[in-house]
């Protein structure tokens, strides 16, 4: 909205009016302005969820016996210092179970459905800042609409209803994989999305490696790591089985939409695995948005796009402002889910955060850096299907399930001590780690793994 009106006030020579046309000062505000909105509306807003989910659910209750009953009957955390305190400084194990005990019920009492911070600090500085007439914009703004709702639909049943499931998971997957038929579709149909194929040929003058710019053109090529020219078009796979010209390039569409159902409806579920700690999921995305304003900052400049190679998209440059906006709310709603939380962002936030990460990715033809740059999602949902799978291997080979860990998602298993639990083949680290430490390696590896991906750029 203000991008407009500052463009409409240009012609009348307005001091700074001009400032709304360079997407790096749009993209400090729509930072600062999101950052701002998830802090001011993140207290009521959990004023607010607090209140119903005590009367939807009421407080847990929970006798602790040390020689005497302990009765915890208000707010656990009220408590945890007043029991710690009054148990013998000896009997440090049953200290550490008692801890153990009232942090569960910390969290059972924390409320959930915080991802409405998260959504509505994206929408307000995207809605004021951003382009409204740009398509990229327009497809992220609908990504975060429908994802969220999709999470809040579960959220709400399991609240209301008193349903550990939610919305049952065939619901779910029929409005992911909705969500990736769309934007494969507008990506075919719409005009306003093309792109022009960077690749190198040597010049038999210099006998240098100099870069060709082809025309813009609509097409499905996209950006592969660790191959020449960084570029492969899925109408080539097409090609592999005899089909040429136009049923080529008709089949090239039809295999991206496959894939962008398939990408989003991974990442999706796989940032609702890494949501299990304070601060993991929505710090790990924010390191994404990061990786990934930067990456359509270059793809939206022709001289940048140029040296590294890979494809100009153009006015792809307007996904910079939506990442910072996303930046602003992941950083903002950590303002309050950092340990210990004071609120969870439960599906609401957790399939709007993948969502979102895979539809960018999508945008800017870097689907296929998603496995590295998402790494920490794609191992939280890889060690949630190989130990699913070993268990019912085992269960039916041997008549006993075995595990490979000692729980999944892979973040649980670094806060188990060795031995708690029989039949599990990875027993380190024989010590449990700290929550809060978990979540920051995590986080180190999340930023680590993000400098690894635009180092391919350069490797071929």
């Amino acid at each position: 909205m203000f991008y407009h009106l500052f463009h409409y006030l240009e012609q009348f020579d307005v001091p700074g009016a001009r400032l709304m046309d360079y997407i790096t000062f749009r993209a400090g505000i729509a930072l600062a302005l999101s950052l701002f909105v998830a802090i001011v509306i993140g207290g009521p807003i959990i004023r607010r969820l607090r209140v119903y989910y005590a009367i939807q659910g009421g407080e847990n209750q929970r006798d602790l016996d040390n020689g005497g009953k302990i009765t915890a009957h208000t707010n656990a955390l009220e408590n945890i210092q007043f029991v710690l305190d009054n148990m013998e400084e000896t009997n440090l194990e049953k200290k550490a179970d008692v801890a153990k005990c009232l942090e569960k019920d910390r969290k059972s009492q924390t409320p959930s459905m915080g991802g409405i911070i998260i959504i509505i600090s994206i929408l307000i500085p995207c809605l004021l800042i951003g382009k409204l007439n740009n398509i990229y914009m327009l497809l992220m703004i609908l990504a975060t609409i429908w994802c969220g709702a999709l999470g809040f639909l579960d959220d709400y049943i399991k609240i209301a209803h008193h349903d550990k499931e939610g919305l049952k998971g065939k619901f779910k997957i029929i409005g992911q994989v909705g969500l990736g038929v769309v934007v494969a579709l507008v990506m075919w149909a719409s005009p306003a999305i093309v792109m022009s194929e960077n690749t190198e040929v040597r010049n038999p003058e210099t006998g240098q490696m100099e870069v060709v710019h082809a025309p813009q053109v609509k097409g499905t090529q996209t950006t592969i790591p660790f191959i020449k020219n960084h570029n492969f078009d899925y109408a080539r796979v097409a090609q592999w089985f005899g089909a040429k010209g136009k049923t080529a390039r008709g089949l090239g569409w039809i295999i991206f939409a496959c894939l962008a159902v398939f990408i989003v409806v991974a990442v999706s579920n796989a940032a609702n695995l890494t949501d299990g700690f304070d601060g993991l999921a929505s710090g790990t995305s924010a390191i994404y948005g990061v990786a990934l304003a930067i990456m359509a900052y270059l793809s939206g400049n022709l001289l940048y796009a140029a040296y590294l190679n890979i494809m100009y998209i153009p006015d792809s440059g307007e996904l910079v402002i939506y990442a910072a906006a996303f930046i602003g709310a992941t950083i903002g709603f950590l303002w309050y889910n950092s340990y210990p939380a004071q609120v969870f962002m439960g599906d609401t936030g957790s399939l709007c955060l993948g969502g979102i990460v895979g539809v960018f990715a999508l945008l800017v033809r870097k689907e296929w850096l998603l496995p590295i740059l998402c790494g920490v999602f794609f191992v939280e949902a890889i060690s949630v299907m190989v130990q699913r799978g070993y268990f019912k291997y085992t269960k039916k080979k041997y008549g006993t399930g075995k595990r490979i860990f000692k729980m999944a998602p892979l973040h649980h298993h670094f806060q188990i001590p060795a031995g708690k639990f029989k039949n599990v083949k990875f027993q380190k680290p024989h010590n449990a780690i700290p929550e809060n430490k978990i979540v920051m390696r995590f986080l180190l590896v999340s930023i680590i793994l993000a400098v690894l991906t635009f180092v391919t750029f350069k490797v071929r």
